[in-house]
């Protein structure tokens, strides 16, 4: 068969550990027999971006505004023993986040729902999307070991050179100081995202931070998420039978354990990167969740939610055969593919992604499936597989 033609290259990131491995075989099994692929390449492991001091990181986002779509393979972010593992310059702070800082937007997960695979809070039924605010906070912070007694401040000196001053703490001894930050503009545009987002999918949407102890950064997000909400969306909603509303994150936690799903739940940047683990892993998988991000600047990011599986990769390179569950990191590709056929207006090459995520689902579905799902898994004569016989299984359907 001739392949599917591609006219605009993906931006594609590769990444660390066992995800780096899984990127390879999805390539290698269920992309290039079938399609011209065309990517501009960028080698997002660890050990490159030391070595070009994280310029790499830089530039694979500044492509992606160039090139519109992108796919992200799951990356480490280095903490003390990764610096002494790796040999590191430097700490490099998180990739996701310097890219994510670039694009700007709103990163929105999903879970993939399986027949056969319940979730482990019975009572939901549908799909919850995350979505998670791309800017800020704890991935772009400042922090400082503070080495004995002292006063701490924090200190804004305007254009004018006038100065805003606030004492953070009297130190009586050794301790720590982060400093995090947020702008309009950017919380502005996550909530233009969330909005239509749940107009285009129509659902409800839910907001959530801890205004009552964070009264100017959270009270902040709040504000401008209820003031756009009424002054251009409170008809909208209304017209297309949907809710918007807001509530503390602590409330929303315990609410949502008591929901049947299909809503949004929109997050601050650390709190949607907690919350959509938690509900992906009580969806069924860590492994199981998509994951976009949506830049006001008209670019996509696909990526997997989850870490690069060390434990796996560890036992891969003693010899063992892969055992990792590889489908978000294929719904990565499949989305960025079905993507980049819309904007490209290739409908064959869309109508692969669709087909490729089909292939999976129904190889789950009949009964095919790695480890961590076989244990969640009710399907009748369920076959625990590894990573190599569950990618033939699916090639052989799609």
């Amino acid at each position: 068969m001739s392949k599917i033609q591609m006219t605009t290259p993906l931006v594609e990131m590769d990444g660390d550990e066992m995800t780096r491995i899984l990127w390879q075989m999805i390539k290698d099994e269920l992309i290039l027999p079938y399609v011209d692929l065309k990517t501009e390449y960028y080698d997002l492991g660890l050990k490159h971006r030391n070595e070009t001091d994280d310029q790499v990181t830089v530039d694979s986002a500044n492509a992606t505004l160039k090139y519109g779509v992108a796919v992200k393979c799951a990356t480490i972010t280095p903490n003390a023993a990764r610096v002494k593992e790796y040999d590191l310059k430097e700490m490099w702070k998180s990739p996701n986040g310097t890219i994510r800082a670039i694009l700007d937007g709103t990163v929105f997960r999903a879970p993939i729902i399986i027949k056969g695979i319940n979730p482990v809070v019975s009572c939901w039924k549908k799909p919850i999307t995350l979505a998670r605010h791309a800017y800020g906070d704890v991935y772009k912070n400042v922090e400082i070991k503070v080495p004995g007694p002292g006063k701490a401040e924090l200190v804004f000196t305007a254009a004018d050179g006038t100065e805003t001053r606030e004492t953070i703490h009297e130190f009586k001894g050794p301790g720590i100081i982060q400093g995090i930050h947020n702008t309009i503009a950017s919380i502005t545009s996550f909530a233009y995202a969330c909005f239509n987002y749940a107009l285009e999918t129509k659902q409800d949407l839910w907001f959530a931070t801890k205004d009552t102890i964070s009264k100017k950064y959270d009270h902040t997000f709040k504000d401008i998420f209820q003031d756009i909400y009424d002054s251009e969306y409170k008809e909208k909603f209304e017209k297309a039978g949907i809710k918007y509303f807001y509530t503390l994150i602590d409330d929303a936690v315990a609410r949502v354990v008591k929901e049947e799903g299909g809503f949004i739940w929109a997050c601050k940047n650390y709190d949607g990167d907690v919350m959509s683990d938690m509900v992906s892993s009580a969806f069924g998988s860590l492994s199981m969740m998509t994951s976009v991000l949506v830049s006001p600047k008209g670019a996509f990011e696909y990526e997997a939610a989850h870490g690069t599986i060390q434990r796996h990769y560890y036992r891969y390179l003693e010899g063992e055969e892969p055992k990792s569950n590889p489908v978000a990191t294929i719904f990565a590709w499949s989305g960025a593919l079905k993507k980049r056929g819309e904007l490209d207006n290739l409908p064959e090459l869309t109508a692969f992604g669709e087909k490729l995520e089909k292939a999976v689902v129904d190889t789950i579905e009949s009964g095919v499936m790695t480890a961590d799902l076989a244990r969640l898994s009710v399907i009748e004569n369920a076959k625990t597989v590894n990573t190599k016989e569950f990618f033939a299984a699916i090639r052989e359907r799609l």
